[in-house]
């Protein structure tokens, strides 16, 4: 696990292996965003940024409001769909 939090292709993969997985259960595009929602949060409040990619994403979600921080979820989302 230290390795998938300190590579972000790793953490990538990681992701999007975890949405393809959520996918194969018959979760909904919807409830996988929401998720990823949820542990964005959790990932702000307990995490420190392992990496300059983390660092930046960590300073977006520190500015946006639920809005951006929503969005930024679901991009998160496409972005790991894309490296699976």
């Amino acid at each position: 696990m230290t390795t998938v939090l300190t590579k972000f292709d790793h953490w990538k993969e990681f992701l999007g292996e975890r949405v393809q997985a959520a996918k194969r259960i018959g979760l909904t595009e919807e409830t996988i965003t929401k998720l990823a929602f949820e542990i964005g949060q959790f990932l702000d409040e307990k995490v420190d940024p392992k990496n300059d990619e983390e660092r930046v994403l960590k300073e977006l979600w520190d500015v946006g409001d639920e809005s951006d921080r929503k969005t930024i979820a679901k991009l998160m989302v496409k972005l790991s769909e894309n490296n699976a």
